[in-house]
């Protein structure tokens, strides 16, 4: 991840987030002068660009992450308002987004609706399941009905 990068592409975008509008009266304050953090989808780069280019398409405006993962890497569980930086699988910035609602509920209570909105494979439930049970699986987790997931539902702010 090349910070520089970031920054440049945090400069461009921080304008339709509405952040930063008061730095020509005041100067710059810290949440306009540091971008947001800085993640891709998936753990590939094959995946982060097809999830990137989804997102790109309205096609995703959600997505999942296991809280057992968030506690084991000391990550803050997101929360409504929090902007993102999403890379492609090269790093490269690619979309700033903005939370808008969050939902822990275990694995089990994910619905059709809330699956879909993730926009990957054929958009259903079982679909959904099946992937996201691999993909945690793949990083060492073992995953119940019963696990808890942090749904996110994301806003594109910015592509570019």
């Amino acid at each position: 991840m090349d910070d520089e990068r970031i920054q440049e592409f945090w400069a461009r975008a921080r304008g339709r987030a509405d952040v930063g509008f008061l730095e020509v009266l005041m100067g710059p304050d810290w949440g306009a002068a540091v971008a947001p953090p800085a993640w891709s989808f998936g753990d590939n780069p094959e995946l982060a660009d097809d999830l990137v280019a989804r997102l790109l398409s309205g096609a995703k405006c959600a997505t999942t992450g296991l809280k057992q993962a968030y506690d084991d890497e000391g990550e803050p569980v997101p929360k409504r308002g929090d902007l993102s930086i999403v890379l492609d699988g090269a790093g490269e910035p690619r979309a700033l987004v903005r939370t808008t609602e969050v939902q822990i509920v275990p694995f089990s209570a994910v619905t059709e609706s809330q699956a879909a909105a993730e926009g990957e494979g054929d958009g259903t439930l079982e679909a959904w399941r099946t992937a996201h049970r691999a993909f945690w699986e793949r990083a060492g987790y073992t995953v119940g009905d019963d696990s808890p997931v942090v749904w996110e539902r994301l806003a594109l702010v910015y592509a570019g």
